[in-house]
């Protein structure tokens, strides 16, 4: 199947270095809250990547569920692939692609267990059907067919029919400390604007390049 003739012209906007927050928190809120107003579906929408210890990667789509200077949180089974690879190897990246906007934002970090009455806090929220669901799956694993899963939801939803369905020990959230950002904003004629927040011991705590499309 050729397709190569697939072309799209990016022509929305530009990014100038004078436009850009100081801090890389507040423009990526900024470009958030932008996603948010253009009714993008699920905005929050991410690409997590990670790497196991021998540097086999690993990418999946999952949901940023809150953000703050602290860092970037997302929630998963701790026996996952994902979190097994975490745990051998911490350093991730996540990808933001908000196509109807021309971006994407990369965000590369540290990503270590969150406490586990922040998880609770969390779980609290979650739809009850979702709740249940976290008890049902051991994620990652082989399984014969989905009857399985359709069978251990049932069970688990009769064992907390009268009561509130407690966090599972295998559950909880990561939140991801970031050390980069790039900010890429589509331009005509593949001439994309980048540009690169790195930490840094200056004053304001980051250094900011513009980088080659």
């Amino acid at each position: 199947m050729d397709i190569s003739d697939f072309r799209k012209e990016y022509t929305l906007a530009g990014l100038r270095r004078e436009h850009l927050a100081r801090d890389p928190f507040e423009q990526f809120e900024l470009w958030f809250q932008q996603a948010c107003n253009a009714n993008i579906p699920e905005p929050n929408t991410m690409c997590l990547a990670t790497a196991s210890a021998t540097a086999e990667p690993s990418q999946r789509i999952v949901l940023l569920k809150y953000f703050d200077r602290q860092g970037f949180v997302f929630f998963t089974s701790y026996e996952s692939k994902k979190a097994r690879q975490i745990e051998a190897n911490p350093q991730v990246s996540l990808l933001f692609f908000w196509i109807a906007l021309e971006r994407q934002v990369q965000i590369s970090g540290n990503a270590a267990k969150i406490p586990t009455a922040e998880s609770l806090k969390y779980f609290a929220t979650r739809p009850r059907g979702s709740q249940i669901g976290a008890w049902c799956s051991q994620q990652s694993t082989a399984i014969s067919s989905r009857k399985i899963l359709e069978l251990k939801f049932d069970e688990m939803k009769h064992k907390f029919q009268r009561q509130e369905i407690p966090l599972p020990s295998v559950w909880g959230g990561y939140r991801v400390l970031p050390h980069s950002f790039e900010f890429w904003q589509g331009r005509p004629n593949r001439l994309h604007d980048r540009f690169l927040y790195s930490r840094s011991d200056g004053e304001s705590g980051w250094d900011i390049q513009r980088l080659a499309p």
